[in-house]
């Protein structure tokens, strides 16, 4: 049997790798884990933007889900009187500048502003001799033409007595000139004499007419100046106060002088006159006799009450607005002229109105709208327009019909249409 020998070590064989593709295997581990990061990144990004499309998908979910929490309130349907509180000013009921009608100069005063005075009482007295000089002068010329009067009368009486006489002389001339007894030139004269006679009668009656036309014209001219001084004693012409003076014993004043100051102001205050201005939404309810207060800032527990007495009928074009007087009784005087106050007027409504707060009227491009929350709890918007703004509230015109449930204070955001949760309802005023 052969002995197997061992064989002798080969020589070791190796293959020998091209410089080129040495490099190709070095890069091949480095393309690999690029292309595994970019696809990573890849797979990330997708994941992300899947991410985001469902939180997107969520929010939009969410977003119509969504039911805003409101307060809401019930819009009042109201028919009573409107209550319109408005500035005005008091004025005395009647007001009398007194002026001087008799020149001369103030002999007495006897009062002064704050005075209390009733109708005819003394104010001033004026000295005013040459008035008075005047009117003795006037008393004495209308004597004269009295007395002339008296003499033109006594000449007609003469004048008819001289034509009777003329009239019974003619007849026996003409009739002894008819006989033959008398000639016919005696009978002419007579006659002409009668006629003579006759035109003096007539120029006596004329003589009493201008006699007595001079009598009446002296006569108002005494009347006149009596008149005038009478205004030497300046009398209160109604009761009341006096608020001004500007004259004192000694001063010189000027008759009729209408233009300058005048020596008192006089106003009667027992009753106040109220004035002020009405806008045209509540002139329309206005009327004669309708009750009104007023209070004054100083006085707030004490309203003084009256009725509207006058107004001007038509509004003033340039503000719109009506002028009002208000008659109120002011016997205590608690009242005073030039007071500031304010006037609340109870106007009747022409027609019912929907009275809401102020907060409800939501305002944006597409005007004034209200949102009514229906029974089924989603919102709808309802376009209004507004009659009367009360600062909180305010009267709708239209767009309500009252008894509605309406938001308070509605987001902008809010949607036609969009489910909403109510809070308890609250009552306004």
């Amino acid at each position: 049997m052969n002995e197997m020998l061992p064989r002798p070590p080969q020589p070791e064989t190796r293959t020998r790798v091209s410089p080129t593709r040495a490099r190709r295997g070095r890069f091949v581990p480095l393309f690999v884990a690029v292309v595994l990061l970019i696809g990573g990144l890849v797979g990330l990004g997708v994941w992300v933007h899947l991410q985001r499309g469902e939180r997107a998908t969520q929010a939009q979910q969410q977003e119509v889900d969504f039911r805003p929490t409101l307060r809401t309130t019930v819009a009042k349907r109201v028919d009573t009187p409107t209550k319109l509180t408005l500035p005005g000013t008091t004025l005395a009921f009647d007001q009398a500048n007194i002026y001087a009608r008799a020149t001369g100069y103030i002999a007495e005063r006897r009062v002064d502003f704050g005075s209390r005075v009733h109708k005819g009482d003394l104010l001033v007295r004026i000295a005013a001799p040459d008035l008075d000089a005047q009117l003795a002068q006037a008393v004495a010329t209308l004597g004269q033409t009295q007395a002339a009067l008296v003499q033109a009368r006594a000449g007609v009486d003469q004048a008819r007595a001289n034509l009777k006489l003329a009239g019974v002389t003619n007849y026996r001339t003409t009739t002894l000139a008819n006989q033959g007894w008398e000639p016919r030139q005696s009978a002419d004269n007579t006659t002409a004499n009668l006629g003579v006679n006759a035109a003096g009668v007539e120029s006596a009656l004329a003589g009493v007419t201008v006699a007595e036309a001079n009598v009446k014209a002296q006569q108002a001219t005494v009347d006149r100046l009596r008149e005038l001084t009478g205004y030497e004693q300046v009398t209160a012409p109604f009761d009341g106060v006096v608020t001004s003076r500007t004259v004192d014993v000694g001063d010189l004043v000027t008759a009729d002088a209408g233009s300058g100051r005048p020596m008192f102001v006089v106003q009667r205050d027992d009753v106040i006159r109220v004035q002020t201005y009405v806008p045209q939404s509540g002139a329309v309810g206005l009327r004669d006799g309708l009750p009104a207060s007023a209070v004054m800032q100083e006085m707030p527990d004490h309203p003084f009450h009256g009725r509207v007495a006058r107004t001007a009928v038509a509004l003033d074009p340039a503000t719109r607005t009506l002028l009002v007087q208000v008659d109120v009784d002011n016997t205590e005087h608690l009242l005073h002229p030039g007071v500031y106050l304010d006037v609340t007027f109870q106007i009747p409504r022409t027609r019912p109105g929907v009275v809401v707060p102020a907060e409800a009227v939501l305002f944006n491009a597409s005007g004034l709208r209200v949102a009514v929350i229906g029974a089924d709890g989603h919102v709808q918007f309802r376009p209004v327009t507004i009659r009367r703004d009360f600062g909180t509230a305010v009267e709708l015109n239209s767009g309500l019909d009252g008894g509605e449930t309406i938001a308070l204070s509605p987001p902008t955001d809010l949607r036609d249409g969009q489910a909403v949760t109510v809070e308890a309802t609250r009552q306004h005023g």
